[in-house]
């Protein structure tokens, strides 16, 4: 069997994106996505996305983990959905799809950047030493300092696996604050279980934790490049008009060959 793919990443969070309209490809197949997915044996990738027909709407985004299950709303797999679909011809600048969170709007530039709009929150969880909510996906969010040296692996895994988390798990990001008001961020992500170079949800929990010292809209900086988020807060718990906004990048396509028995 012949896959078609195309690899994109934005600000480094790489996916295999595949156009599944047809409807070909066995979404249910955990083993051929985990095999996409995997650095040494398939693509590489920290997930993989199916843009499939939706009546309605301009397409849907279906995500799966780099473990080869489906999983929750990615907000750079998304913006490199949006970026994907826009090359299929399936909207002009404007688009509206369907995720496994529900509907999103996103606009798209020439040069590529995409403003996503993200799920209103309403229920941010604060507490001394961290933050948490879901932004899509579950995240908790810790501030801390001396974040370049920061083992993020260990720290988050420690914390996605722990008591509280460990059945259901959770991302983990760990937010520094720099003079200028940006916010650097590092993420440590459920599925993937590894530190990512960028993750799209988690930049937006950390944007909406710092809410209460940063104006909209806030800064971002990860391994992988700069975001921005940018929010209408009406208290600390509650936000609505969310946005990521980013590049998304095509990197290449090509074929995969895939046997059941390989």
């Amino acid at each position: 069997m012949t896959i078609i793919f195309h690899k994109y990443q934005g600000t480094g969070n790489d996916f295999v994106m595949i156009d599944n309209r047809s409807g070909v490809f066995d979404r249910q197949n955990n083993q051929l996505v985990a095999l996409l997915c995997h650095r040494r044996f398939g693509v590489g990738a920290d997930g993989l996305i199916l843009i499939q027909k939706r009546q309605d709407f301009d397409f849907e985004m279906i995500y799966f983990n780099a473990d080869g299950y489906e999983g929750s709303m990615c907000g750079n797999g998304g913006r490199c959905a949006v970026a994907f679909a826009h090359t299929l011809g399936l909207f002009d600048t404007h688009t509206t799809f369907m995720a496994t969170d529900g509907l999103h709007e996103a606009t798209i530039t020439p040069e590529n950047e995409i403003r996503l709009k993200m799920q209103d929150v309403s229920s941010v969880e604060r507490n001394p030493e961290f933050a948490y909510m879901n932004t899509g996906s579950p995240h908790y969010v810790t501030f801390s300092q001396g974040l370049t040296n920061k083992d993020v692996f260990a720290e988050g895994r420690a914390i996605r696996y722990n008591d509280r988390f460990a059945a259901v798990g959770t991302n983990v990001n760990f937010v520094e604050k720099q003079a200028d008001n940006t916010l650097f961020v590092r993420t440590y992500e459920r599925g993937v279980e590894d530190e990512t170079y960028s993750c799209g949800t988690g930049v937006t929990a950390a944007a909406l934790t710092a809410s209460v010292d940063l104006p909209s809209p806030i800064r971002i900086k990860t391994l992988g490049g700069n975001l921005q988020v940018a929010f209408e807060a009406i208290d600390s718990e509650h936000f609505k008009n969310i946005f990521l906004i980013g590049p998304a990048q095509k990197v290449f396509e090509g074929t995969f060959e895939y046997s059941a028995q390989a």
